[in-house]
């Protein structure tokens, strides 16, 4: 499902700071207009993908109501020349899919034995490999 939300771009030190005033402020910047404009893209979508448990995801604003003023006001900051507000849309689960569920391929090594019952077992390896890193690490 395709989301799109308004972000404050603030030109700074000749990169840029992107802010989501509608998400706590959530934030990413660029050295480019077109490193922010990417940044902010996987940025949205990461936030969007897989939200913290306690994370409330608000819904987006209207561009036209979305000041650069007041998010600068609220950010202890001021508006640049070259600043301006941009909608950023993405599909999540898509971008998930393209970018951050990719497969790695991995080589391992285990006992003949170990592969052998394995086999006979129809054990997934990259499955069982996957469930149990996700164990391990906590992430599940």
């Amino acid at each position: 499902m395709l989301s799109v939300y308004p972000a404050c771009f603030f030109m700074e030190d000749g990169g840029y700071s992107v802010i989501f005033p509608d998400l706590n402020y959530l934030a990413t910047e660029g050295e480019t207009l077109s490193d922010a404009l990417n940044n902010a893209t996987e940025c949205l979508a990461s936030y969007l993908f897989k939200p913290l448990p306690d994370q409330i995801i608000n819904p987006p604003s209207k561009l036209a109501d979305v000041s650069l003023e007041k998010v600068a006001k609220e950010l202890d900051s001021s508006v640049e020349d070259g600043s301006f507000v941009n909608l950023i849309s993405v599909d999540a689960e898509q971008y998930a899919k393209q970018h951050f569920d990719k497969a790695v391929k991995k080589t391992l090594t285990i006992p003949s034995w170990l592969n052998d019952a394995a086999v006979k077992q129809n054990i997934n390896f990259s499955k069982l490999l996957k469930d149990a890193l996700i164990d391990k690490l906590n992430l599940g």
